[in-house]
């Protein structure tokens, strides 16, 4: 799992996606800028948590190391230190994967 200097805060968690492997079929390659990134991520870092009505912290329901499916349009790319991450709501995580 990559280590990162980046701490998200508020209900923000630091994804990185699980680059899933190429498939040519037919002899045809798919240039990179026309592949659609993939959904399944590991969570790399959890941000401080949203609060409730009363300011009470609401826990995060996905944890460091969970491999989780997000929304195909949410986020926003971040590059660090070489490599590409996605910070996300914890609203955009649709599940966990098993």
């Amino acid at each position: 799992m990559a280590k990162v200097s980046i701490k998200p805060i508020g209900d923000r968690v630091l994804v990185q996606h699980i680059e899933e492997k190429e498939q040519v079929r037919g002899g045809i390659i798919i240039p990179d800028s026309a592949k659609e990134k993939p959904q399944e991520a590991t969570v790399i870092a959890l941000g401080t948590g949203k609060k409730d009505e009363q300011g009470k912290n609401v826990p995060f329901e996905v944890k460091v190391g969970d491999k989780v499916l997000i929304s195909k349009y949410g986020g926003t790319e971040v590059k660090i230190d070489d490599q590409k991450f996605t910070i996300v709501r914890e609203d955009d995580i649709l599940g966990v994967v098993a």
